[in-house]
């Protein structure tokens, strides 16, 4: 069986793992390889690669640094076909889906490109006789990626290129549930002519995150996945003397006016709660109905949710995967029984869908939710997979009370014909990223991506500006060259005159 390895300045190594973890393609429910997992001797030698190329890296002209990611972007565009099959085989969306990871990767390494301009500081002439002000951003040093299943390639894509652009080294710590596109890029990177150790893989669990995260030649670590675990990242990161930006769950909410288009927030509501079998952070889980579109709009979902076209991720036809583990699928699946239990009304039920040639695989069909409380376990709970859930609401001061009372704020979206209405959810819901008949608003690369509340724990959103003052250090500059007799020294608070 393959076996997964590390990839460590510049080369494939085991390293010192003797532990190891099966990956699974969870279309056939089978194990396809073995990914080893790192020991504390294995986190020590990235550190110690990230660290020694550190030096000559940063200290490369921002426009040959940006070369190498204008090359490494070419390669990209060349090779994301097979980065998505790979994708696709160990995750399990389908392929069309995971293309379209990969290309929202891509932007945020097109906008690393551009760090030449972005690098650029402020200068303040003669703020004072002779003297002048200027700031200047200089890179970190060793900075650390931490990324979930859900998106092998783009999450990565949304850290490195930028904290690379910015003259860091960067080790990247993937998800065990679907290692091999983090060795797929890393390769791809060497071929764009990335000096060895500058970007570096240490695949394992949570042993390897720890060590990370209290090595003190780490300065930095980015993180995306659940909020227990952003929480512990963060206080553990922070707590010695670590930069972290780590962003948590999700519980997004799409408002359904009664003046919404049904058709298109029919289709919205589909894509954006069952792509990715619903194993996305911006995944809508809860459509709140307000007044009476509620019953058309249950009709029309459980129409379309029961016509959802679930298979083989490499089946053109197919328009749901599985779910990306056999665990996972447990969990989704008891929440679906919980929120029976407890009162909703499950009105399309995909627990018992089999797949032809794929019955061993982690399938689930799409689930449907209605007359769901706010006290029920499954509008409360992230759930990561294929349930959207109806709560019913009759106005919209109720819709938008629901969305800022909730414990989440990463994202969610409005669908209405009211310009008055979808201004003043902008203005006044508290979550990071908001839709206007939009339902997945992830911003582009050059803006900013994150969540308030639970859904971020660190000041920085990430990639885009936000990005790049996560990855880099402000330095303020005051210089004077002065001539003639000098006025001796001065014991007062400088002031300038």
């Amino acid at each position: 069986m393959n076996m997964i390895a590390h990839y460590l300045n510049g080369q494939l190594t085991q390293g010192h793992s003797t532990r190891k973890q099966a990956v699974y393609n969870p279309a056939l429910g089978e194990p396809v390889a073995e990914v080893a997992l790192a020991e504390p001797a294995d986190v020590a030698a990235a550190v110690v690669a990230a660290k020694a190329a550190f030096p000559a890296w940063a200290d490369m002209p921002p426009l040959r640094r940006a070369r190498v990611l204008f090359k490494f972007k070419e390669l990209l565009e060349q090779h994301q076909q097979e980065l998505a099959a790979l994708i696709t085989g160990e995750h399990g969306k389908v392929h069309s889906d995971a293309m379209g990871e990969v290309a929202r990767g891509l932007e945020v390494v097109e906008f690393a490109c551009g760090i030449p301009h972005l690098l650029k500081g402020e200068y303040t002439e003669q703020v004072g006789c002779g003297v002048d002000s200027y700031s200047l951003r200089q890179p970190l040093g060793v900075v650390v990626g931490i990324t979930p299943f859900n998106f092998p390639a783009m999450v990565p894509m949304w850290m490195f290129p930028v904290a690379l652009a910015c003259g860091n080294t960067f080790i990247l710590k993937p998800s065990e549930r679907d290692p091999s596109a983090s060795l797929f890029i890393a390769d791809l990177l060497t071929q764009a002519g990335l000096p060895a150790g500058v970007f570096n893989v240490l695949q394992g669990d949570k042993l390897a995150v720890d060590g990370l995260l209290t090595h003190p030649d780490v300065q930095a670590i980015s993180f995306v996945g659940s909020t227990p675990i952003a929480q512990y990242i963060y206080e553990t990161g922070a707590r010695h003397g670590k930069r972290v930006q780590a962003l948590g769950g999700a519980k997004n909410h799409m408002v359904v006016m009664p003046d919404a288009d049904l058709e298109q927030t029919v289709d919205a509501l589909m894509g954006a709660g069952y792509g990715s079998a619903g194993e996305r952070c911006m995944a809508i889980s809860v459509a709140v109905a307000v007044g009476n579109i509620a019953n058309a709009l249950v009709a029309r979902l459980a129409e379309r949710v029961k016509q959802l076209r679930v298979g083989h991720g490499m089946d053109d036809a197919s328009e749901m995967g599985p779910l990306v583990t056999r665990e996972h699928l447990a969990k989704v699946t008891g929440y679906v029984e919980k929120g029976v239990a407890e009162g909703a009304t499950l009105v399309v039920d995909g627990r018992s869908l089999k797949v032809s040639g794929c019955e061993t695989g982690f399938f689930l069909g799409g689930c449907l939710f209605d007359h769901v409380t706010p006290d029920m376990t499954i509008y409360r709970e992230e759930i990561f997979g294929p349930v959207l859930a109806v709560v019913r609401v009759n106005s919209y001061a109720e819709a938008a009370e629901l969305i800022n009372n909730h414990a989440y704020g990463n994202g969610t979206a409005i669908f209405t014909r009211d310009g008055d209405a979808a201004r003043e959810f902008v203005h006044k819901i508290q979550v990071g990223m908001v839709g206007v008949n939009v339902p997945i608003p992830v911003p582009m690369a050059f803006h900013s991506f994150g969540g308030w509340k639970a859904s971020l724990f660190g000041d920085h959103h990430m990639h885009g500006p936000e990005g790049v003052r996560f990855y880099t250090r402000l330095k303020a500059v005051t210089s004077r060259w002065p001539t003639g007799i000098r006025a001796g020294a001065e014991f007062a608070m400088p002031t300038m005159k």
